[in-house]
C-alpha cells in the first residue's frame, strides 16, 4: 500500500505516540525497524501516520518501547484499530480535513471541555445560528446546507453521552448573529442542551473582567487516558490539534480558572419562569428576554 499523503488527525497522533515512545526507550528507526523485519523507512511511515501498522506489529513495538500494560497501552492499540471511513467522510466535498479531523475526535472523546469567548459552541448551536454563521463565509446555498447537516451530525456525540462542559463569555450571548430572533432561539436551545445530565453550560461575565491571554477558541478532548488528551486551538486564519502533555495541562487549568471565575452553571431543576438567581441561567434569560 503506498503511504497516504494527508494522514488524519487520529493518524498523526498515532505516529507521535509511537515516535515518542520509541525515543524514550533509546532505539534509533533502524533498531524499530529490525523488531519488525522492514526498514527505518517504514518506521518513518508509520511514525508519520502515512502508514497503518497491524495489530500484531504494534503489540511487538509497544512491547520494545517498554510501555506497560494499562490504559496507554490499550489505548494506543484501540486508537490503531480505528480504521475506515466514518460518516464525517461523507462531508468531504465541503468541509476541510480539519473539521473531520474534529468530528472524529469528538466522537472517539469521553470528555469535551469548551471555551468559546465569541460564539455559541458548534455542538451547541441551531441550525438557523449554524446557517448564519456559515453564509458569513459562504455564498453557495447547497454547500451552506451540507455544513449545516455537517454540524448538526456532530451533535449527536451529546446524546451518545459524552460529558460535555463549555465557558461561553457573555460576548457570545449579546452578538446577535442572524438576527434577534435568530438569537432567542439559539438561547434558548442553550438552556435546554444545558439541562442535559452530561452537559454543563457556565456564562463568564463582563463584570469578570480581563481574564486570560488565552482569547481564542480552545477545546480539551479526553478519552479516559490522559497522556493522549488532545488540545484544539482554533484562530481565524489557523488551528492546531496539540497532543504535548505540558500544553493540554496548561490549557486544562486555564479553563478550570475560567470555569471558577464563571458564573454558577445552568441548574436542570430550577425552573426558568420563576428564576431569580445571579446564576448563568438568570445571565442568558436576561439577554433573551431583551432581544
Amino acid at each position: 500500500m503506498a503511504p497516504r499523503s494527508r494522514p488524519s488527525e487520529r493518524q498523526r497522533r498515532l505516529g507521535a505516540e509511537l515516535r515518542k515512545l520509541r525515543t524514550r526507550a533509546g532505539l534509533s528507526g533502524d533498531q524499530a525497524g529490525a523488531l519488525l523485519d522492514a526498514d527505518r523507512a517504514r518506521i518513518s511511515n508509520i511514525e508519520a501516520g502515512r502508514i497503518d501498522v497491524s495489530r500484531n506489529r504494534l503489540y511487538k513495538l509497544l512491547r520494545a518501547y517498554g510501555c506497560p500494560p494499562g490504559p496507554l497501552f490499550d489505548g494506543i492499540m484501540e486508537m490503531a484499530q480505528e480504521r475506515g471511513r466514518g460518516w464525517w467522510d461523507g462531508y468531504t466535498d465541503v468541509v476541510s480535513r480539519h473539521a473531520c479531523d474534529l468530528a472524529e475526535l469528538e466522537s472517539r472523546s469521553t470528555t469535551i471541555r469548551m471555551h468559546e469567548p465569541l460564539f455559541i459552541p458548534g455542538l451547541l448551536q441551531t441550525a438557523d445560528y449554524a446557517r448564519a454563521v456559515i453564509g458569513e463565509s459562504e455564498a453557495d446555498a447547497r454547500r451552506i446546507e451540507r455544513f449545516v447537516e455537517f454540524r448538526l451530525a456532530r451533535q449527536r456525540v451529546l446524546g451518545a453521552g459524552v460529558t460535555y462542559r463549555a465557558v461561553i463569555h457573555e460576548a457570545a450571548l449579546h452578538v446577535q448573529i442572524g438576527g434577534a430572533a435568530t438569537m432567542r432561539k439559539q438561547l434558548l436551545r442553550l438552556m435546554e442542551v444545558a439541562r442535559l445530565p452530561n452537559v454543563t453550560v457556565q456564562i463568564f461575565p463582563f463584570e469578570a473582567g480581563a481574564y486570560s491571554p488565552y482569547t481564542c477558541s480552545f477545546g480539551i478532548y479526553g478519552s479516559g487516558v490522559p497522556e493522549l488528551d488532545t488540545l484544539y486551538l482554533e484562530h481565524p486564519l489557523r488551528y492546531w490539534f496539540l497532543g504535548d502533555g505540558d500544553d493540554v495541562d496548561a490549557y486544562a487549568k486555564m479553563f478550570e480558572r475560567l470555569s471558577q471565575l464563571a458564573l454558577d452553571p445552568v441548574d436542570p431543576h430550577a425552573a426558568p419562569e420563576s428564576h431569580e438567581a445571579r446564576d448563568s441561567l438568570s445571565l442568558i434569560q436576561h439577554v433573551m428576554y431583551s432581544l
